[in-house]
Formats: C-alpha cells, structure tokens, sequence
C-alpha cells in the first residue's frame, strides 16, 4: 500500500494506492459522511479486490482544514455537487498518471451520490457499486448516467431500501439491485462485507472490461 498525494487546484488529498501486479482496472473508493480513506469497511472490501487483481484507490475528498471545518458543521459532507467536482479532479489524475486502468467507482452513504453525480458529468463509462448509499441524493442526475450501476442495501436498512428504489427507478442505464438478506445499513454482520465484495467484483469484472 502506498501513500499518495494528489493535487487537484490549490489543494491536496490524501489517498492509499494498491496496484496489484497486471491490474487491467482501478477501483475509486468514494467515502460516505464523516468517513476516510481509513475506513475499516471500505479498507475490507479494497483488500479483498486487490487479492482479486483490481487496484485501488482510497482517497479523502477533503484536506485536513476542511475535515476540521467539517467535523463541527457537517455542511462539506452533504455538498454532494462539491463532493462530485472533487471526483472528478481525482479522476483525470488517475486518467493521467494510470491510463491503462479502467476505473470504477465504489461509494458508500452520501459517496455513492458523489459518484453517480461524476458519472453523469464526466460520460465517462465506469462501472459504479454503491454500498449503503443514499443515490436519492442525486435524483435529478440519475437520468444522464452511463455507467453500469449495481446498488447494494442491507436487508434490514428499511430507509435506505426504499431511497434505493426511488433512485433506481430514475436511472436509465444498465442497472442492478441488491439486497443483502439479514444485514443492517453498516453491514456489520459476520459475513455481510464478504458477500459485498463477492457482488462488488462480479459487477466491476462483468462491466469493466
């Protein structure tokens, strides 16, 4: 695993890089409210692709004055169009310094609305995978995403059941929905991140080819 710092304008992010050996793709992590590139969920399911071939990229979204900011008002995780030009800036450094990966997004609680917002402004054809996400926060892009979207929800995260239903209604693209029978919104169950990882890789082996 290596350290990164990625330049984007008159800012830095800090991010945890894994490219495995004849990697053909790299996976986006896009953290939910309050999360990091240190989250232990989101750095399971990283270790897991990367013992399939898929590199990955686990990166904050804010600097560490914005996250101090942040962590008293809350306002900077729930700008989802800020989070997503974030994204993007991220994305075209991985265009540029790793062209040969085909990339892919996998976000979780606001970070999948993050993502699903990049994929319908940057047509770029990512697969995307979201984990517990609130894509109802992006409602009124969902219709110009290209990217195929596989969403995943616990089985007993009611709420979130049926936001992810209101929002994959509204996508027009090649799409899946999951529900993880007996797992909670954090998917804290034994064996409940394992089955995630196993959806996760089928979906980004199947569409990023």
């Amino acid at each position: 695993m290596q350290e990164v710092k990625i330049k984007i304008e008159n800012i830095e992010l800090n991010g945890l890089l894994v490219v495995p050996k004849d990697a053909k793709a790299i996976i986006l992590f896009v953290h939910g409210s309050g999360s990091s590139r240190f989250s232990s969920r989101n750095q399971f399911v990283s270790k897991i692709l990367n013992k399939n071939g898929f590199a990955t990229l686990l990166i904050d979204l804010l600097t560490l004055d914005e996250e101090a900011i942040d962590d008293k008002t809350s306002e900077l995780r729930f700008d989802i169009e800020f989070l997503a030009r974030r994204l993007i800036g991220i994305t075209n450094w991985l265009k540029l310094n790793y062209n040969y990966l085909k990339i892919g997004y996998f976000g979780a609680s606001t970070g999948a609305a993050a993502a699903l917002i990049a994929s319908s402004q940057n047509k770029v054809p990512f697969a995307i995978v979201s984990r517990g996400g609130r894509p109802d926060l992006a409602l009124n892009f969902l219709k110009n995403v290209v990217s195929p979207t596989l969403l995943i929800v616990g089985g007993n995260d009611f709420e979130v059941i049926e936001m992810n239903k209101k929002a994959f209604a509204k996508l027009k693209t090649k799409k899946k929905l999951e529900i993880v029978s007996g797992a909670s919104h954090l998917f804290e169950e034994e064996g409940a991140l394992e089955k995630v990882s196993s959806l996760a890789i089928n979906w980004f082996k199947g569409n990023l080819k």
